[in-house]
């Protein structure tokens, strides 16, 4: 059994509806930037507005490894030493991924 099955939830499920409103706002300033390029707006002001949704996405990503890491690694951790470097492994991957 892996340490992915033993959890009930994740560890973002008591903020599930905040990162769904973020997400869908998300949505809404990516259809925006697709809007702007689809009016041949201008190109910096389309820039400010992709700096803006990356900003808003690296909040997402920096918030649900918080959430990872309180829930699912200190799980982990109670569970034995080996889930725990699994599930460190695990966001230190994910870390990478996001800061490339």
């Amino acid at each position: 059994m892996t340490v992915a099955s033993t959890h009930s939830h994740h560890g973002y499920i008591t903020d599930k509806e905040k990162y769904l409103l973020r997400l869908k706002r998300i949505e809404g300033q990516a259809r925006g930037v697709h809007k702007m390029v689809d009016d041949e707006k201008y190109c910096i002001d389309i820039l400010t507005q992709i700096s803006a949704l990356t900003s808003a996405l690296e909040a997402v990503a920096v918030g649900l490894l918080e959430d990872h890491l309180r829930h699912c690694v200190v799980d982990a951790a109670r569970l034995s030493d080996d889930a725990a470097e699994e599930k460190i492994r695990e966001a230190t991957q994910a870390i990478a991924r996001l800061v490339r």
